[in-house]
């Protein structure tokens, strides 16, 4: 079989926008090959919507391109540049670890980057040796389609392949390479970079393409990249709302890992948060809580407001006039958020309609819920099936004054008890990637080279809003312990 049969048979369909962009923004790569690529875990439902043969993939042509080992027909593998605020300090970064072998476009038309993650040294590795372990990338997987299937917008994991190959970290780890799918890869860090060390003809090129790319329906009787700042923030007013209201914790909430699509991308440290407390953080390098829980949203602020600061020469000629634009553009941010965040709330409490009283009502519960060390997810999960007791907060006074106002409110409101049941189920999932059930599945994996818990962990994840008896035990907490869980970037 020759190899142009063996990838048309795979279903590659590659163009390569990005690669037509002025040099500036990447570099090209020769792929850096390993020893004996196996398949560990391959997303068929995510294969067969990108257009991609299953049996394709799963064989050894198939498997040699997941690896690296091998370039698609219509591939043009390339490392992107960018740079970054990470913990607040500027610095020069790019894909030290991947590369993007392409975009697929899909039967649908759809335009998909599909990028290989841990594939080798790049221009901007930085002295690191551009691969990943398996832990992480499986990591990746779980939480990257978990967060899909909660119905937040993320990039998503096609595949994960180990290379044969160990990497050296603290100890000795099975290397391994992650597909990673997203609508593109162009972050705030991107026009950092080009604003930085391009000319402002280079960065009108990068906001064209970001257009063109993610928001094709501008007006041309705008100001084009005013819509574009106004249209990243309000897809990062919706996408951190979406956060917040399951629990997520990204953990590295730097300007480089905030995608413009309105992605979640690049799951290193991230956890979801188990009993309620704003000031949570996993992250074992976010020292000072820069990017815990509650701060969330207004990191999310600062970041745009970094990526306001690129666009100000595209904005206006005039530079006063340009910062007043995009300050008035940013101040748009927070009641944006805010707007997303109370509507997902409500629905969470069984809420149709709004009124005065429904912010109080919900800070309400949160208050207690700090208080009482509940669990975030399980305590919407009891409130949903109308089992109160099984919430730590039975039995208070406060608790049954706050109940009693939830009543009363859904009384008021014409939607019957089962429609607010319905919409409570659809927003309050039964599962979410429990920390000590990921770890659970990783050790399995890494350490014993048995997959089974990991996959198991996947199918309940898969669909969270099922609150079917099989995720009930998928539901209960972890054993206490003297020690914080902590996470780890990974590389």
């Amino acid at each position: 079989m020759t190899e142009r049969k063996a990838m048309i048979e795979t279903g590659w369909n590659l163009d390569n926008s990005y690669a037509r962009l002025p040099k500036l923004f990447f570099s090209s790569l020769n792929l850096k090959t390993v020893r004996s690529p196996k398949l560990i875990i391959l997303n068929d439902s995510l294969a067969t919507s990108l257009g991609l043969n299953i049996e394709g993939l799963q064989s050894e042509d198939g498997v040699e391109v997941l690896a690296g080992n091998r370039v698609p027909e219509g591939a043009s593998p390339l490392a992107q540049a960018y740079a970054g605020h990470q913990f607040g300090h500027f610095t020069m970064l790019g894909d030290g670890r991947a590369l993007l072998i392409g975009e697929q476009i899909t039967p649908l038309g759809e335009r998909f980057d599909i990028q290989l993650k841990g594939s080798g040294k790049t221009p901007y590795s930085r002295g690191g040796d551009g691969r990943a372990t398996l832990g992480p990338m499986l990591r990746e997987y779980i939480i990257s389609e978990a967060m899909h299937a909660l119905g937040i917008s993320s990039t998503r994991s096609l595949a994960v392949v180990t290379t044969g190959e160990s990497v050296i970290r603290e100890t000795e780890l099975p290397g391994a390479i992650l597909t990673r799918v997203a609508s593109s890869h162009l972050r705030v860090g991107t026009f950092q970079y080009v604003s930085k060390w391009g000319t402002v003809e280079e960065l009108r090129a990068l906001a064209d393409y970001t257009l063109q790319r993610h928001f094709p329906d501008v007006d041309t009787d705008e100001n084009r990249n005013l819509f574009l700042l106004q249209e990243v923030i309000k897809r990062q007013a919706a996408v951190i709302a979406k956060w917040q209201l399951v629990g997520f914790i990204h953990g590295v909430m730097n300007t480089d890992n905030m995608a413009l699509s309105g992605e979640t991308i690049d799951y290193g440290p991230c956890a979801f948060m188990d009993v309620y407390d704003p000031e949570t953080v996993f992250s074992s390098i976010d020292i000072q809580g820069r990017y815990a829980y509650g701060n969330q949203p207004k990191i999310a602020a600062w970041n745009l407001a970094r990526f306001a600061e690129t666009l100000l020469p595209l904005l206006h000629v005039n530079q006063e006039q340009a910062i007043k634009l995009a300050q008035d553009a940013l101040s748009d941010f927070d009641e944006l958020y805010h707007c997303n965040w109370v509507s997902g709330m409500r629905a969470k409490l069984g809420i149709f309609n709004q009124e005065s009283q429904d912010e109080p009502l919900i800070e309400g519960l949160l208050s207690l819920m700090r208080k009482y060390s509940a669990d975030y997810t399980n305590t919407f999960r009891a409130l949903t099936f109308d089992k109160p007791e099984d919430t730590v907060m039975f039995g208070t006074p406060e608790f049954s004054q706050w109940h009693g106002l939830w009543q009363a409110r859904l009384s008021r409101q014409q939607e019957s008890k089962a429609s607010s049941h319905q919409l409570m189920q659809n927003s309050n999932p039964a599962v979410i990637p429990r920390n000590h059930r990921v770890e659970e599945a990783l050790e399995s994996a890494v350490k014993q080279y048995d997959y089974s818990v990991m996959e198991r962990l996947i199918d309940v994840l898969s669909n969270p809003y099922a609150h079917s008896p099989e995720q009930d035990d998928y539901s209960t907490l972890p054993e206490l312990s003297s020690r914080p869980y902590r996470t780890f970037c990974g590389t």
